[in-house]
């Protein structure tokens, strides 16, 4: 790879050779990749991109850790529609307002970017087999990348992982292994499982490449945008992988000169369970916490992907703000009433997170802002109900209907 120089731990420094198969560094920290930005910008420009016809997150090979000679993974990912919303800036009270609709991916989650890249370093180690521990959209974003390269996959989820999630992994074939525990406890066993077996390892805060595959949503941001920034940039919080991601994707621009500027980061959890947004919060290490949150997919009490996400969070004088169960299933409805986008709870937060940091004066009244959703609401069907309400159930009457209607206080005309 001649746009990669190494990896470095971004706790002790240490390097190692960019092989297929990197995990974390001899100290524990988790390794990260250096790219050769004089390279890079020798050989990609703003008008070669704008000529591809590429329209998925490998039209940005330059910036990506993978080998001339490896194949784009079969399915679409990336490339999300970005849609302005100004009836949503509006209500919020700011100046402009974006949506990157990540729901949008092959298998309905921001995730299919890191598992599209899983599979092609997989690919280059000459793996067969891949596993993950994962609290189920990085579960079924890789089962379904996976399933589409001919790879066999071993996946570990929590017991409360939803429905929808679980019936994916299942309809794609993988090997799933519904453990009675936390994710914590999920994670633990699926590391044990892949050190006794060999097998790839797709999780994402050991495997350093998948917050490479996760930057591509930033770049399609600031391509999108024609590489004018927005003043900030919202994402919903769980490992830190994808936060991590983002501000890496951001700095890689800014290094080869297409952008001429960084946006600050607003990092989205939940009161539920927020060990990220309460170390920056308090200026301290994190803390485990418990996981009690329906925001599943970011309901993660101990992140392996803390250092990168804290570092990119400061490192950008960033906000982190927390918001109850109840604040996202707001912004569920408000997305899909103002906007009609779909998103589940984890997908919203970031949206819920940029509602209250407005609500609350953190947000300048001329700003410019990008929300991530994250993860589609067809995922957790049983809180998108419980966000929405339930539909009118009456006998074939018509009458029955406009009664029905006024009770809610709606009128039919």
């Amino acid at each position: 790879m001649r746009n990669v120089k190494y990896a470095r731990c971004v706790r002790c420094g240490k390097r190692y050779e960019a092989v297929p198969d990197l995990t974390n560094c001899s100290c524990g920290g988790i390794l990260d990749i250096v790219y050769d930005y004089d390279y890079i910008r020798s050989v990609l420009t703003k008008e070669k991109l704008a000529r591809r016809d590429n329209y998925t997150m490998w039209r940005y090979r330059e910036l990506l850790p993978v080998e001339e000679t490896t194949p784009d993974t079969p399915l679409r990912v990336g490339w999300s529609p970005l849609y302005e919303e100004p009836r949503l800036a509006e209500l919020l009270g700011i100046r402009r307002m974006w949506i990157k609709d990540d729901g949008q991916n092959p298998t309905a989650s921001l995730k299919d970017r890191a598992s599209a890249m899983a599979v092609a370093k997989a690919m280059e180690a000459g793996a067969k087999t891949i596993a993950c521990s994962s609290t189920g959209n990085a579960a079924s974003s890789l089962a379904g990348n996976a399933a589409a390269a001919g790879l066999k996959t071993y996946i570990f989820v929590p017991d409360r992982a939803p429905k929808g999630k679980v019936a994916q992994l299942m309809i794609f074939g993988a090997n799933v292994i519904s453990v009675k525990g936390n994710y914590e406890e999920t994670f633990r066993m699926s590391a044990e499982a892949i050190e006794k077996y060999g097998w790839y390892n797709r999780n994402a805060a050991i495997n350093p490449y998948l917050s490479e595959g996760k930057k591509t949503v930033a770049l399609e941001i600031a391509e999108q945008l024609h590489w004018k920034m927005p003043d900030y940039l919202a994402i919903s919080v769980g490992d830190g992988c994808t936060i991590a991601g983002a501000w890496k994707g951001l700095k890689d621009l800014y290094a080869i000169g297409f952008i001429d500027r960084l946006p600050r980061l607003i990092s989205a959890q939940s009161t539920g369970c927020y060990p990220i947004n309460r170390a920056i919060q308090q200026g301290t290490d994190w803390e485990p916490m418990e996981e009690n949150t329906i925001a599943d997919s970011i309901s993660v009490g101990v992140p392996r992907n803390a250092d990168k996400a804290l570092q990119a969070i400061r490192e950008s004088n960033g906000l982190a703000v927390c918001v109850t169960d109840e604040e996202i299933l707001a912004a569920a409805r408000l997305l899909g009433r103002t906007c009609g986008v779909f998103g589940e709870p984890a997908g919203v937060t970031g949206t819920a997170a940029l509602k209250k940091a407005c609500r609350e004066g953190l947000i300048e009244k001329d700003a410019t802002v990008v929300s991530v959703v994250t993860g589609n609401g067809l995922k957790d069907v049983a809180n998108a109900i419980q966000a929405a309400g339930e539909p009118l159930h009456i006998e074939p009457v018509l009458d029955l209907m406009v009664e029905g209607f006024a009770a809610r206080g709606v009128t039919v005309e």
